[in-house]
């Protein structure tokens, strides 16, 4: 009989050695897809420049398989075009693209604006103040990338407020084919400010019910990203739309 509490507290021991359980990694192509989008977002990827499979598969430590894998997911958001006989490049979208997208964008994102019930709930009021404050900080900091993400996620909060989700979805995928476009803009600091002080007059344009604000808000808001990627694209490469330039 001695033996069994004995035995019992050597079964204890051994489980609590036991490894928790880890949690799934996530998969290499969705890593390496990440970084390179973030790359794009950041401007540290350029409009036109190759993506070659080797060197990204000696950049990363991994094989060619989730290489491509990462391009296709790329490709499918519009960030990456592929071109015969010269592979993976980010793609860099012409004028003409830029200001067709945009006019399609702002006509949406206006459209999500205005079907949004109001008055909003003040939960929802305070999650947007606690993302803008993020924002604000991110700018301050000079942390792009966070910058990047926390924009996004206040508009993804904003345009999930009207509750068409049909529209919501299409408005995320027009804005993943503009993710590129993001860093002209964000590279001065009056655009980065300008887009702070626009963040903070929405939230007290929705909180005051105020539609027809919110609605000029929500056009003025979509300007500086397309005219600064513009303006560089005609200073590198012409005032051309060749479609050869994707």
């Amino acid at each position: 009989m001695g033996g069994k509490p004995a035995k019992r507290a050597a079964v204890r021991a051994a489980k609590a050695r036991r490894p928790m359980p880890s949690r799934p990694r996530e998969p290499a192509a969705a890593i390496i897809a990440k970084r390179i989008e973030e790359d794009i977002v950041l401007g540290r990827r350029q409009p036109r420049e190759r993506l070659v499979e080797q060197d990204l598969c000696d950049l990363f430590q991994t094989h060619r398989g989730d290489v491509r894998l990462a391009l296709f997911e790329l490709e499918k958001k519009g960030l990456v075009g592929r071109i015969p006989n010269r592979g993976a490049l980010v793609r860099g979208l012409t004028p003409r693209e830029v200001r067709e997208i945009y006019a399609v964008r702002e006509e949406l994102e206006v459209m999500a604006v205005r079907i949004i019930p109001l008055p909003v709930e003040a939960a929802e009021i305070e999650r947007l103040e606690e993302l803008q404050r993020r924002h604000a900080s991110a700018i301050a900091a000079g942390d792009l990338l966070t910058v990047f993400y926390s924009n996004l996620s206040f508009h993804q909060l904003l345009f999930g407020l009207c509750g068409n989700a049909c529209l919501i979805e299409t408005i995320d995928l027009l804005a993943q084919k503009v993710y590129g476009i993001r860093s002209y803009a964000n590279a001065f600091p009056d655009a980065l400010d300008r887009a702070r002080q626009d963040h903070e007059d929405m939230i007290k344009a929705l909180r005051g019910s105020r539609r027809s604000e919110l609605e000029a808000l929500t056009r003025r808001h979509l300007q500086p990203a397309p005219e600064a990627y513009i303006k560089d694209y005609e200073r590198r490469f012409g005032k051309t739309d060749a479609s050869s330039a994707r």
